[in-house]
């Protein structure tokens, strides 16, 4: 379970038990914005289905300079998603370089995380990682789609930095938090990035996903974030 944060998009944290999931409402700019989406599971079905392509060319350069303050609002996307995600939060420059706070609970393991800045416990994750979305459809695009996903707060949320990284690349046949109460949310929320983006996904992806989803049918689909476009100022390599 995540619970919503101060952030720059605060708004009502509305929880619903289903199933043993639990469903959240957070902010326009979340990974969990109910307020559009219809079932996740529905959603599913309408994703396209093909082989993962090759990681050939693949590079973090790709998508941009890391943490591109795409929406404008003079704070890098990493200090937004903390400030959002985090309880507890203490700035080191007025209220956008995030110094300290706490991950309570972390979505993926159900504990409390302690983020310090220089020797941090947390990262942020790409829910929908950035070399998954290039084997299956990102190489495709300009540069300007792919610097948008990267810097969605709907694909990012704040997560203990160890099972990030054990995480790597993998989609939902591959990775799933290894706390089952955040599973259908986090599956959910892989599957408004993919449907968003148009990205496709392989044959066991889907049926992984449906097998999560079906354990909780009212699982909503997450929307909002930012468009999938980046402004024409920023550039990718």
């Amino acid at each position: 379970m995540v619970r919503l944060r101060g952030g720059v998009t605060a708004a009502v944290l509305v929880l619903f038990a289903v199933s043993g999931c639990k469903e959240q409402a957070t902010g326009v700019a979340g990974p969990e914005d109910t307020a559009v989406g219809g079932a996740a599971l529905t959603a599913v079905d309408s994703l396209t289905v093909k082989g993962r392509a090759p990681r050939t060319g693949f590079d973090r350069e790709r998508f941009g300079t890391a943490w591109a303050d795409t929406d404008s609002n003079r704070c890098d996307t990493r200090d937004d998603i903390l400030k959002r995600d985090l309880k507890d939060v203490k700035f080191s420059d007025g209220t956008c370089k995030v110094s300290s706070g706490t991950l309570d609970p972390d979505p993926y393991t159900g504990k409390e995380v302690t983020f310090a800045r220089g020797r941090s416990q947390v990262d942020i994750d790409h829910l929908v990682a950035l070399s998954d979305a290039w084997q299956k459809g990102a190489q495709k695009w300009d540069a300007s789609k792919r610097i948008a996903l990267a810097n969605d707060p709907l694909n990012l949320l704040a997560v203990d930095a160890g099972r990030n990284r054990s995480k790597g690349d993998g989609d939902t046949a591959t990775w799933l938090p290894p706390n089952k109460r955040y599973r259908c949310t986090y599956v959910a929320a892989q599957v408004a990035v993919k449907k968003k983006y148009g990205l496709w996904v392989t044959g066991a992806e889907k049926a992984a996903m449906k097998r999560v989803l079906s354990g909780c049918p009212g699982q909503k689909l997450p929307a909002g974030g930012s468009p999938t476009r980046a402004p024409e100022r920023f550039h990718a390599g």
